[in-house]
């Protein structure tokens, strides 16, 4: 298999699941208010030609609100990911001031990462409140970590290259060594690791909100769904947990799929 193979495989991969989240993004505006119209004489309706995905308990349409509640969690976890990226590079590239900035960069790197995942968290977005604003923050602040360790690692490779040494040798400054030799030798790493974080970002987006410390509960989010869900599984009603879930499932799948092509890509 030739080199261009994989990176074509990544390029039709990326275009087809732009699509696909375009369409999901897009789709609070072509549905207007319908997430949220209740229709009480089809209260928990199965899923049938009316209702493709069923109705919940106060006869709105799950598929509106399920395409809805994707679109949400996209937009938060894409928000999310891009924030903890550029936090990650900006460690990384500080930890090159030298080496009190070094120890300085590992020592919050490994604090961290000692502290359970979920439970830092929980304890950012209820500080803050929950709300969206709160889950962005909880989700950026507390993903970074791992891609600032990595793109740390490869800074530490490339700051004794006999370019770089020459460079300095010539009076160049450090801001010119940054911007010129270290960062784009970094950028395939960033691209990758928000990629990687991206479906990590949704799926604690709607952990969080799951728990009742996310996004507001007037919003048609998937964590909201599922908590929903949670209520009716006992009676029989199980298409309230199952395609919320199921979409939440496909689209975190496929961006993990995406990613993994973009790093062999690059």
């Amino acid at each position: 298999m030739s080199r261009a193979q994989p990176r074509r495989d990544a390029l039709w991969m990326g275009a087809a699941i732009a699509v696909l989240l375009v369409a999901l993004l897009s789709s609070r505006w072509w549905l207007g208010d319908t997430p949220g119209q209740m229709h009480f004489d089809a209260r928990l309706a199965a899923p049938s030609l009316d209702h493709w995905l069923g109705t919940d308990a106060l006869g709105r349409d799950l598929w509106a609100r399920t395409l809805a509640g994707l679109s949400l969690s996209i937009g938060v976890g894409s928000l999310a990911a891009l924030i903890g990226t550029f936090i990650a590079l900006g460690m990384a590239l500080l930890a090159m001031l030298g080496p009190r900035f070094d120890a300085l960069v590992a020592l919050v790197i490994d604090t961290l990462l000692s502290v359970p995942h979920l439970i830092l968290l929980l304890l950012i977005a209820f500080a803050l409140g929950g709300g969206t604003q709160a889950v962005i923050i909880a989700v950026a602040v507390t993903h970074w970590p791992r891609l600032a360790r990595l793109l740390r690692a490869e800074l530490l490779q490339l700051r004794h290259a006999p370019y770089i040494a020459m460079s300095r040798a010539l009076g160049k400054s450090q801001c010119f060594v940054m911007v010129y030799h270290y960062l784009p030798q970094v950028l395939p790493q960033c691209v990758v690791g928000a990629l990687l974080l991206f479906p990590h970002a949704i799926l604690h987006e709607a952990a969080l909100t799951f728990l009742g410390v996310g996004l507001d509960p007037s919003q048609p989010a998937i964590g909201l769904l599922l908590a929903d869900a949670m209520r009716y599984l006992s009676s029989g009603v199980w298409w309230l947990g199952l395609f919320p879930g199921l979409g939440l499932l496909l689209v975190v799948l496929s961006l993990e799929r995406l990613a993994s092509h973009w790093r062999h890509a690059l």
